[in-house]
């Protein structure tokens, strides 16, 4: 069905944009793209695309995804859910975060619940700083070095660093589990988890547990930490370094408050 879709997507642009060949190949490659990785069109599914393209790309590039997304959207008729056009550095608040307490009462509540692999997964995203990409590629063996080594593009080196605490409470629940080696997060055959079912499933808990779905995704937790860290050691520089950010201007975000927190601040303060 999604490749009947994304053809008769190309047979619209072609019938009725001025488009360029590099252009078209370029707006049916991220429509593919989205649905591989992040399933059905959603509000929410949009607004984690978005924040992992403002993280990962310049501007420019950014834009021309979103316009694809958008001129697809228009196709589907859910032109509802278009997003808009980001400049980074004029943004004054991030969106759609978790906060500390949800974030701390959703893993509290899945270890009551007998879900402590869920819990983990919780644990690890928000205490990490982990891309749900990164996060899935953590083995047992990285746990007990309690860091995990990725390379990036050029062969860049991005060290993903695992808590004390966190090291402590992941083996003892390994060694429960009865696993000594390879990936930590598995289903029941023992295959890894893919970024679409983990998002699905945090979804199905946010509800369960009366937290706001469009703040538990996988992403939020990346600006959870990120937040997190700075209220509790000052430091951009080593931010960025930690989240794998190239640019200090793309970690400066986190410097704003969430819209929610604004909002509290005002209601606090302005009484005339």
């Amino acid at each position: 069905m999604v490749l009947d879709m994304i053809y008769e997507f190309e047979k619209f642009l072609s019938g009725n944009c001025c488009l360029s060949k590099s252009t078209l190949k370029s707006y049916l490659w991220t429509v593919d793209y989205f649905y591989k990785n992040y399933g059905e069109f959603s509000s929410s599914s949009l607004l984690a695309y978005k924040g992992y393209l403002v993280e990962h790309f310049k501007p420019q590039t950014v834009n021309l995804r979103l316009q694809a997304i958008n001129r697809y959207l228009d196709f589907a008729g859910r032109a509802d859910l278009k997003l808009r056009l980001v400049k980074l550095q004029n943004k004054t608040f991030i969106e759609n975060v978790i906060s500390d307490a949800d974030y701390r009462y959703l893993k509290s509540q899945l270890m009551a619940d007998g879900h402590a692999d869920w819990a983990f997964v919780v644990w690890f995203l928000g205490a990490t700083g982990a891309r749900i990409s990164e996060l899935l590629q953590i083995k047992v063996e990285h746990v007990v070095n309690g860091h995990v080594d990725l390379y990036g593009k050029g062969g860049k080196l991005r060290r993903i660093y695992i808590s004390s605490t966190l090291k402590r409470e992941a083996l003892e629940w390994l060694s429960a589990k009865g696993k000594s080696s390879g990936y930590i997060f598995t289903n029941r055959s023992g295959a890894r988890l893919t970024p679409r079912g983990v998002a699905h499933q945090l979804k199905f808990f946010a509800v369960r547990y009366g937290i706001n779905p469009e703040v538990v995704y996988p992403h939020s937790f990346r600006h959870l930490f990120a937040k997190n860290f700075l209220d509790r050691y000052n430091d951009i520089s080593l931010l960025a370094d930690l989240m794998g950010h190239e640019s200090l201007e793309t970690t400066r975000i986190y410097l704003r408050r969430t819209a929610s927190e604004q909002r509290a601040v005002v209601d606090k303060v302005i009484d005339w």
